[in-house]
């Protein structure tokens, strides 16, 4: 890596809000986030507690991006999606660029879209998952490739300027064909954004006792091929690759996660929402009763908290700048944190281009192709980069 210049510092960075709705009505095999009963007494609840969390979050510019996530947001009626949507605006300072939901299959009706148009949301993320009935069942999720198709084109007749499906590939059971014959038929449906996920085991889900019962297995290569299969067919119907599980057409990257890919500044409200802002790192904790008496008192972003330094943002920076396509500016990455020194991050990127996973044109490093298919492996190299006594 060749000597870094410097460049003057940029404008302020865009800011973030990521609301987390942590309600669902049953809990899918893979997954592991935070979610509970949606009960009436716990939505109210849920909702007090935002409009009291959102007065105790500061922030000193307006927001640029907003995404609710969960949980299941669809789960709200229209008028809790009302009624939380406008806490939000009244402090956001502004109309967002962007405004993301995530809604399941089985909950996007007129009425509910509707609602979330008129607050001024902007983007719409499906959670298909799959098309096979059969995987599906295999994941728990409860709705049908009926419905799924069903809500797509309802999203389309509320009209929403960019619509995402979120797929999974590499489960239990699932065939190169079947992934294939699932990725052909979201491209049929001509969304702007896809998002293909390979399944991950976590601790405490259903999936992982499976693995840990031998029930199912890890095939590192055949997740690998339909890594590459889908890269091929995917940029085949135009949409272009910008980070390792997501694909947009022009226009249509997710902006929001795009800026926390970059180590910019979010707020996050809500139970198990992580934040990263006034100097901290942390998350409120996941548990809704809990959290509630947290913000009553006047507290949040209570757990795993850690000051941000310069060392942290730029280690995160650039292993998770590298998992997207356009890789790492390091001089731009230099010019924001001039205070570190660089020798052992040179020394480290250079041994990874000498066995091909990353290369390197002018001052941007990205993953080579084989780099991609080990990006975790490559970050875990980095961590520890800039360390305190690589100050200088």
């Amino acid at each position: 890596m060749s000597e870094i210049k410097s460049l003057p510092t940029a404008d302020p960075a865009p800011l973030g809000l990521y609301l987390h709705v942590p309600f669902c009505a049953s809990t899918c095999d893979f997954c592991a986030f935070y979610q509970t009963e949606p009960t009436a007494v716990a939505v109210q609840s849920y909702l007090e507690g935002i409009k009291a969390e959102a007065a105790l979050a500061g922030w000193n510019r307006p927001i640029a991006t907003v995404f609710w996530g969960g949980g299941t947001p669809g789960l709200l009626a229209p008028k809790d999606l009302r009624r939380l949507g406008e806490t939000v605006r009244a402090r956001l300072g502004g109309q967002p660029e962007e405004w993301t939901v995530e809604l399941a299959p089985a909950s996007v009706t007129v009425a509910r879209l509707e609602a979330l148009r008129e607050l001024g949301v902007t983007r719409v993320s499906i959670g298909a998952q799959s098309f096979q009935p059969s995987l599906l069942d295999a994941l728990g999720r409860m709705h049908t490739r009926e419905q799924i198709i069903r809500a797509y084109e309802r999203v389309r007749v509320v009209g929403f300027a960019s619509v995402n499906l979120d797929l999974m590939f590499a489960l239990p059971g699932q065939t190169a064909a079947e992934w294939a014959a699932d990725v052909r038929t979201a491209v049929a449906l001509a969304p702007d954004h896809l998002s293909t996920y390979c399944l991950t085991f976590e601790e405490d889900t259903k999936l992982w006792i499976k693995l840990s019962q031998g029930r199912v297995k890890l095939d590192p290569e055949h997740e690998a091929r339909l890594y590459e299969d889908t890269w091929v067919q995917l940029g085949a119907a135009g949409y272009a690759q910008y980070e390792i599980s997501n694909f947009a057409r022009p226009g249509h990257a997710c902006r929001h996660n795009l800026n926390t890919w970059r180590m910019h500044e979010w707020i996050g409200l809500g139970p198990s929402a992580a934040s990263q802002s006034e100097g901290l790192r942390g998350a409120n904790i996941a548990d809704l009763e809990q959290w509630l008496a947290h913000v009553t008192g006047g507290r949040r972003m209570t757990e795993d908290q850690v000051p941000i330094t310069s060392a942290l943002l730029a280690e995160d920076a650039l292993i998770f700048g590298l998992r997207m396509n356009e890789g790492v500016d390091l001089v731009a990455l230099h010019a924001r944190f001039p205070e570190l020194a660089w020798a052992k991050a040179a020394a480290v990127v250079t041994g990874l281009g000498e066995r091909g996973l990353v290369e390197s044109k002018i001052d941007t490093i990205r993953l080579t192709p084989r780099g991609r298919l080990l990006a975790d492996a490559v970050g875990a190299e980095l961590l520890g980069i800039f360390t305190p006594s690589g100050y200088s």
